[in-house]
């Protein structure tokens, strides 16, 4: 959902939190969207979603960002609000190496349910727990970039790195968005009239005029 209005804001762009339960995706939520944290913070049931509004290279950006509930049973209904996103923030927990072995499996189905070109980043959060580290930062490094994926640890509960990954996701969507925008009014501007059709692959000049395609 990259959206673009007059008024409000530029852009509305649609981001999801995904990952297992328990890994701290709502208080990275709250921690961008409300500057809050709180320990003692419930699994979220089925999907919550908070908005924040920001500068992105002068234009205004309105994020709204939806927290996918990690817990199993809820993975048939959150897989629905994949479609839209521009954007992904794949959590797991550095203290628990299963939510970095599932990591693979959440990107498997962000990629069977999302747009191609989503733009994902791999958070490791609760870095501040780092005397507790069960995965190292150079087996998420090697995984980061077997799938192309850009990578930072995160600590919701110092505010460590969470503007920084998702300033980064809204600027690389920002960027692919005015890309295409660029290329369509490139399009529009060349003076031809709709319709026109320019046959390249002919140079003998014997061109049937009849018809734009060969049977």
């Amino acid at each position: 959902m990259a959206y673009k209005v007059d008024h409000e804001y530029d852009y509305l762009f649609k981001i999801v939190l995904i990952g297992d339960s328990g890994v701290g995706k709502s208080n990275i939520l709250s921690r961008f969207t409300r500057n809050e944290f709180c320990l003692e913070s419930k699994s979220t049931i089925g999907v919550e979603f908070a908005t924040r509004t920001l500068q992105v290279e002068g234009k205004t950006v309105k994020a709204q960002i939806w927290d996918t509930a990690g817990q199993e049973r809820y993975r048939a209904v959150t897989s629905a609000y994949y479609r839209g996103a521009v954007g992904a923030l794949l959590v797991y927990d550095i203290t628990k190496r299963q939510t970095f072995d599932n990591v693979q499996r959440w990107l498997r189905e962000l990629r069977d349910h999302a747009d191609s070109n989503i733009v994902i980043i791999m958070a490791g959060n609760k870095s501040d727990l780092n005397h507790l580290r069960a995965v190292p930062t150079e087996d998420a490094q090697l995984l980061a970039e077997k799938e192309s994926l850009a990578f930072l640890e995160t600590s919701a509960l110092e505010a460590l790195n969470v503007e920084k990954a998702f300033q980064t996701i809204l600027l690389d969507v920002y960027q692919i968005i005015s890309k295409k925008a660029l290329a369509q009014e490139a399009a529009n501007s060349t003076g031809l009239p709709k319709g026109t059709i320019i046959n390249v692959a002919n140079p003998s000049g014997n061109v049937n005029k009849r018809s734009c395609c060969s049977n």
